[in-house]
């Protein structure tokens, strides 16, 4: 797709490293990462959202995270982590293009264990 920034996610120019890939998606840390190891999978064919992913895709995705998590688990050492997917302007989806929020979590941080739906949560911890 003309000008989607993830459809050529190492030639863009977006800052990315390409750690890992496999024949239908890539791996790839942000350079500049709000928490030390976040980084993103994108399916190499352009798909606006999760919901349009192949079975193959899925499938490949799947087999991608588990390499993604031991090269995270080696270099980073993470206590936790946070994975999504943003679905649609209104869920926070900002490129167009599919991708898999991979995000490590450390105890020593702010918010740990506050987890991706701290916001919605009562004060008695229910949503």
């Amino acid at each position: 797709m003309k000008d989607c920034p993830y459809c050529d996610i190492a030639g863009n120019g977006d800052k990315h490293e390409i750690i890992l890939r496999n024949d239908r998606c890539t791996y790839s840390l942000l350079e500049r990462q709000e928490i030390c190891g976040a980084g993103i999978i994108v399916p190499n064919e352009h798909r606006a959202t999760v919901f349009d992913l192949t079975e193959a895709e899925w499938a490949a995705t799947y087999r991608l995270l588990g390499e993604v998590k031991a090269y995270l688990d080696f270099n980073y050492a993470p206590d936790g982590y946070n994975i999504g997917w943003n679905c649609g302007a209104v869920g926070g989806q900002h490129i167009f293009h599919a991708h898999m929020h991979v995000i490590p979590r450390y105890a020593h941080e702010k918010m740990a264990g506050k987890g991706i739906r701290y916001a919605f949560k009562t004060e008695n911890g229910e949503d």
